[in-house]
């Protein structure tokens, strides 16, 4: 490889981490008590349960894929990076724009959100609900509707003194995210890792306020 090209990408790495602990270290906390974290299915980890920092998904075309004959599937390399997620015990969480009408609740609309997905699914592995617990936040009106902030400050709020993190595929759900104060992370850009690095997050983790 021409060393040009190997220092290039390594100073691209680093600053690629400075921005997120930069921005990390910038997030506002909420004055709320932090939410307990979920359980996660899959192999047993070692690693002791923590509550910060919760990394919040967008759901359609970041973590799922709908083809074109409408079944349902992962993205490319979000099962692996949900696994990578759960054996570390770091909480997730998913903000995810569904019919306001689809029920009364949060609750009711993302047992509604998992019935339609899972309708749909394609594949031997399942799509880990259980993993995000209660953190499935849905619009309460078609105002709330993403791109608009209130599920973005309803999540922030419910998490205590977390830092959070929002990873999405549109850099306006992104934007939208960051000013709310969320470290935010544009998935499935060319020529950076598909979610941002589990290794990074670790590193959020050790910069959440006590």
């Amino acid at each position: 490889m021409d060393s040009s090209v190997s220092k290039g990408s390594a100073r691209a790495g680093l600053a690629l981490g400075a921005a997120l602990l930069s921005a990390a270290l910038c997030a506002t906390a909420s004055a709320a008590a932090p939410e307990v974290a979920g359980g996660g299915t899959g192999t047993a980890a070692v690693a002791p349960a923590r509550a910060c920092p919760i990394v919040y998904f967008d759901l359609g075309e970041t973590l799922v894929h709908t083809a074109a004959d409408g079944t349902t599937g992962y993205q490319p390399g979000a099962a692996a990076y949900l696994r990578a997620l759960r054996e570390r015990r770091v909480p997730v969480g998913l903000i995810t724009n569904v019919p306001s009408s689809w029920g009364a609740t949060d609750a009711e609309r993302a047992a509604r959100l998992r019935q339609e997905v899972d309708a749909t699914w394609r594949g031997s592995t399942p799509f880990p609900w259980e993993d995000f617990g209660a953190r499935v936040l849905t619009p309460r009106t078609e105002a709330e509707r993403k791109p608009g902030p209130t599920l973005w400050q309803r999540a922030k709020a419910g998490s205590g003194r977390c830092l959070v993190v929002h990873q999405a595929e549109t850099a306006e759900e992104v934007r939208a995210a960051s000013a709310v104060g969320f470290v935010p992370y544009q998935v499935g850009r060319p020529h950076r890792p598909a979610f941002l690095p589990v290794r990074l997050v670790e590193l959020l983790d050790r910069r959440s306020p006590a």
